[in-house]
């Protein structure tokens, strides 16, 4: 049956054509549709993680402002945090906010004081021009690294120098030379965060050496996080500090709970896309087997008057549907990773970073994701298909075989 239709120009092999270009499109909609959403959600959370580690170990003290409570530099129930399964690298921090001024430019922003251990790994994967501070457990140093926006901003570039102004008791000032500038598109932190000497701010606060603002856990996976957020918190937060004080274990999603929070909104529109789809490419094949049947008919009812059982005879149309389903579902694979791996190499789409935090389209290709959309497909296709190929029980032999 399906080697006898190629060649032929007749009706049901429109009709079947358009039932596979109806499967092949569904398939590339939630291929592209489940990689751009899942690649959106891993660059944002990369992003975020980036300038705050997945968990903060901070001072039960401390409030939402940038004026943080100190807490001891040296603790040993923080540093076996690093021996736990999935933590990447923990890397004590100090900050504090300050203004900026250059000429007529006044710009609001945070000094984040990093030591030797601090990974470099999201900035240095960001950096658009100059290169990252070294830090050194002796020397204080005056340089830092700043935002791309913040450079142009303040009309700076690498090599030049800036005064940061610190309203306290007594007012303070500091001069610092970029020597480097990144650019991550998430604006709202690019224009808050600068990198410095930790010292720095140590000295900026009145702190000694052995103070800090506090811990950044940093995590090989993101979904690791619930799971090690809680043994911190049972390793950490329920020991007394030399002052009395008390340690607070923050995550990230708990931090920007706005951020994340939309992040999970993108997956109800993923799962309605899908359905749809699915709907789509159901109905379409629905219309096809119809189409076969009627085709067939007098052929149905020469093998009813054979013997051949209902059963036997809906397996045959269940095969050719099948059949034809695998063929949508080649297409539909092919033509689906083609444009994503387009998009991924060639950046084909961009976008407006101040509204959607990327310059361009992200693309995260998972084969279990596509193993599953190619299985599910199937799935409910064959479904589809099982109750108009009922109809071929209600066809009589010798009907049938008169049917024109």
């Amino acid at each position: 049956m399906i080697g006898s239709r190629k060649g032929k120009r007749n009706f049901s092999r429109s009709i079947l054509a358009i039932a596979i270009f109806g499967i092949a499109l569904g398939l590339i909609v939630m291929i592209v549709a489940v990689a751009i959403v899942t690649g959106f959600k891993k660059e944002i959370s990369n992003k975020v993680t980036g300038f705050g580690a997945h968990i903060q170990i901070l001072n039960l003290d401390s409030n939402l402002s940038f004026e943080t409570v100190p807490v001891p530099a040296g603790l040993e129930s923080v540093a076996l945090i690093q021996e736990l399964d999935g933590v990447k690298n923990v890397q004590p921090f100090a900050i504090k906010a300050g203004i900026i001024k250059t000429g007529e430019e006044i710009h609001g922003a945070v000094l984040k004081g990093v030591d030797g251990r601090y990974d470099w790994d999201f900035i240095e994967e960001h950096l658009s021009d100059g290169e990252i501070i070294r830090v050194s457990d002796t020397v204080r140093s005056n340089h830092v690294v700043i935002s791309e926006n913040t450079a142009n901003l303040l009309k700076l570039g690498v090599g030049d120098r800036f005064t940061m102004y610190f309203i306290q008791e007594p007012p303070r000032a500091r001069t610092f030379t970029i020597q480097g500038t990144y650019k991550t598109s998430l604006e709202d932190f690019d224009r808050l965060y600068i990198y410095s000497d930790i010292k720095q701010v140590q000295r900026l606060n009145n702190w000694h050496a052995g103070q800090v603002s506090g811990y950044e856990v940093l995590l090989e996976e993101m979904d690791d996080l619930p799971e090690i957020a809680e043994e911190v918190r049972n390793r950490v937060a329920f020991d007394f500090l030399d002052d009395g004080s008390r340690l607070k274990v923050e995550t990230i999603q708990d931090k920007y709970t706005q951020i994340f929070d939309w992040l999970n909104l993108q997956d109800m529109n993923v799962v309605i896309l899908i359905l749809l789809m699915l709907i789509v490419a159901g109905f379409n094949m629905i219309s096809g087997l119809l189409i076969l049947i009627l085709e067939r008919t007098n052929m149905i009812g020469i093998l009813k008057a054979l013997g051949t059982t209902n059963a036997s005879v809906r397996k045959i149309f269940l095969y050719q549907s099948g059949y034809l389903t695998i063929v949508g579902l080649l297409w539909g694979n092919l033509i689906g990773l083609v444009i994503c791996m387009a998009q991924k190499h060639l950046n084909l789409v961009s976008l407006d970073p101040s509204s959607y935090y990327l310059d361009t389209v992200p693309i995260n290709l998972n084969i279990l994701h596509i193993l599953l959309l190619n299985l599910g497909t199937m799935a409910i296709t064959f479904l589809f298909l099982l109750l108009p190929s009922m109809i071929i029980a209600r066809i009589s032999p010798d009907k049938s075989i008169r049917f024109n």
